[in-house]
């Protein structure tokens, strides 16, 4: 499967008040409605999604780079609700959000804050922390999720070790068929590479502080969310979440859930356009 990517149609940097620069990209009309895109692990706002569907829709689809990566400064020891802050301080308060993959607990922090308007999360990391979940985990995760609550510093420095190359050996080989004929596409393996060495242009240590804080308890209460979410999750998807998505809609009240058949972790590129559509409808 072919799925078509566009580089951004304008770039820059926002200056926060306390002197912080973030990296943003935008596609889509400059008068569209704003909605704002928080990208994956270990990638910049220069991967986008959805070629064509924003024009369409009237949406200017914002990507920031969270701080750290790609052109965004970095924050050091910042927390998931540090976030919405920056969100807000960017003047990007009261739109639609999406995160997917590593950017989902970065959304809901939005959504929690009062940030978002409504919210989609696509291919979300899930709240693997969470006790509900420890019994079905894999060891290795397990142990993952472990030396996170136990010694946060040693697991933010053992992220630290990874590179692009080891993040994209982690993501594409293994996956399922369906996902790497859109990975391995050759104009999509170009810019999902080239976000990938923008995003740890800085070092790793704006990967490694993101991944800490996706894998520790989230430090804000998912049934006290009031704006409307919907989870996307590929039917084929086993590494985002432990069931695709099923206890996460459980635990935010009224939420959707969309199990799409016949795709992974790539269903962001796969199905963007009733993704943003349901997302920019309500």
């Amino acid at each position: 499967m072919s799925v078509k990517v566009e580089p951004p149609a304008r770039i820059g940097q926002a200056t926060l008040p306390d002197g912080r620069r973030l990296g943003w990209a935008e596609w889509g009309p400059r008068d569209g409605r704003p909605v704002l895109f928080c990208p994956g692990a270990g990638t910049s706002r220069s991967l986008g999604f959805g070629a064509g569907v924003a024009e369409r829709l009237g949406i200017r689809l914002v990507s920031l780079d969270r701080p750290g990566l790609g052109a965004s400064d970095p924050s050091p020891g910042r927390s998931l609700m540090d976030w919405p802050r920056d969100v807000r301080d960017a003047g990007l308060d009261g739109i639609p959000v999406v995160g997917f993959s590593q950017g989902g607990p970065f959304a809901l922090a939005c959504a929690a804050a009062g940030v978002a308007a409504r919210v989609a999360i696509v291919s979300g990391a899930d709240e693997v922390a969470a006790p509900e979940f420890r019994d079905g985990l894999p060891a290795e995760l397990r142990g993952l999720v472990d030396s996170v609550a136990g010694d946060p510093v040693a697991a933010e420095e053992f992220f630290a070790r990874f590179t692009p190359d080891a993040l994209w050996d982690m993501i594409v080989p293994g996956g399922p068929e369906e996902d790497r004929a859109v990975y391995e596409d050759p104009a999509f393996e170009r810019a999902y590479r080239r976000a990938m060495a923008e995003a740890f242009q800085q070092g790793p240590d704006g990967y490694a502080r993101d991944t800490v804080l996706a894998m520790g308890r989230w430090p804000f209460d998912l049934g006290r969310v009031t704006v409307p979410v919907e989870l996307w999750y590929g039917e084929l998807d086993h590494g985002h979440s432990p069931d695709r998505g099923a206890t996460l809609a459980q635990r935010i009240p009224g939420t959707r859930r969309h199990l799409v058949p016949g795709v992974g972790g790539a269903v962001l590129w796969t199905h963007a356009e009733p993704i943003l559509r349901a997302l920019a409808g309500g």
